[in-house]
């Protein structure tokens, strides 16, 4: 019997890190300016801590929904010091298998099928696919030319249906980080409207050149509608550990539970255990790694602006992408194929995170040396210079 496949998943777009891996492996010797992941390795506090689970048998078992006492106390402190989060009656934590998995928690916790959620493009395609999977409907807010949010378009896109509006911040793909005079408008629009408002700051350590991340979370009387999201895999390379967590108002803690015991039943102890070592290696593994990354980022800048001509690239002070707006009618994955293919240079392409008119590449300069990174934003310069004075 021929079946045919019909089901939600349909309306939900294909994932583009495998698609481009894809072309990545089959073009050997390709440099990567595509996947986020940092090229350092986890603390040795971290490492550490993994005799520790290895010692207690109990750890073989399942364990609480949502996390282990040490690790939530640990959570606890860093975002009272870092975030300026106080948890109390009216908000609690929940440690993840990453903070994709904190924002579907989120998604199916505060929506009925149907319901909408605002994102602002360029929007992180995983929250699109998790809205749409969660029978949802994203509506997409511009943003302004500098990618920064526009609260008043935000509020006209509102209505009865409105669950949600989404901030991300430091920003995946554009690296803005948003002000805290913005956030607290969104803040206070979700507030005034009875929606909520979801923080995703999964970079939160990534700024630059003296600018400051802001947590609504930590915005006085916020905790009754805001939600945030935190992930271990970019500040303490644990990309494949799937640690996260997030910080969600007291009366959405039964539906997260619901939602989390289903999925998940707990969050991987080994990389619980992990984590609470990282949650507390020394200042210094931060600042070293983080500033390593500011010397490839200035490499970065100071290579592209160098050709205007060819495409625009917008200051950002945040994460570790920059996203260009090339000058061409070039669709922008056809541009990717190109790149890789004879350029043996990888980047993602700006219709994978909903800019369809025009364009636009997503750089990622985190995940190499220096020296390699370097070789990469040649590679890429070159290709588009040959690809689009062609076209």
């Amino acid at each position: 019997m021929n079946y045919k496949l019909t089901s939600r998943m349909e309306a939900v777009q294909s994932p583009i890190i495998p698609v481009v891996g894809e072309l990545i492996k089959n073009s050997p010797g390709t440099i990567s300016l595509g996947q986020g992941v940092v090229s350092y390795n986890p603390p040795s506090s971290a490492i550490e801590m993994l005799s520790k689970f290895l010692a207690e048998p109990s750890n073989n078992l399942y364990k609480a929904v949502e996390g282990i006492p040490q690790l939530l106390a640990v959570i606890a402190t860093k975002l009272s010091t870092f975030n300026g989060i106080e948890i109390n009656q009216e908000n609690c934590i929940i440690v993840t298998a990453g903070s994709n998995m904190g924002f579907m928690n989120a998604v199916l916790a505060i929506t009925n099928p149907g319901d909408e959620i605002i994102l602002n493009t360029p929007y992180y395609f995983n929250h699109e696919m998790a809205i749409r999977m969660a029978g949802c409907l994203p509506v997409l807010v511009e943003t302004d030319a500098n990618y920064q949010l526009q609260p008043g378009a935000i509020a006209l896109a509102i209505t009865l249906k409105t669950r949600a509006i989404v901030t991300i911040s430091p920003n995946n793909p554009t690296g803005v980080v948003y002000s805290e005079q913005i956030l607290r408008e969104v803040n206070d629009l979700c507030r005034e409207q009875g929606i909520y408002h979801i923080s995703d700051e999964a970079y939160e350590y990534f700024t630059y050149d003296g600018v400051k991340h802001i947590s609504p979370g930590g915005f006085s009387g916020s905790s009754e509608y805001t939600i945030s999201l935190y992930s271990l895999s970019k500040t303490y390379g644990f990309a494949s550990w799937r640690i996260g967590y997030m910080v969600i108002p007291q009366h959405l803690l039964s539906a997260v539970k619901k939602i989390q015991d289903t999925m998940l039943i707990c969050p991987p102890v080994i990389s619980q255990y992990a984590a609470l070592g990282a949650l507390q290696t020394k200042q210094d593994y931060l600042q070293d790694n983080i500033s390593a990354i500011a010397q490839v980022r200035q490499i970065v800048i100071n290579a592209l602006n160098q050709i205007p001509d060819l495409c625009t690239i917008i200051p950002t002070n945040g994460a570790f992408y920059f996203f260009l707006k090339v000058h061409t009618q070039i669709n922008s994955f056809e541009l990717v194929k190109k790149l890789i293919q004879e350029y043996q240079v990888a980047v993602i392409p700006g219709t994978t995170f909903g800019m369809e008119n025009g364009c636009y590449l997503r750089v990622a300069y985190a995940a190499l040396p220096k020296e390699t990174a370097t070789a990469g934003i040649d590679r890429l310069i070159k290709g588009l210079q040959k690809i689009i004075r062609k076209s």
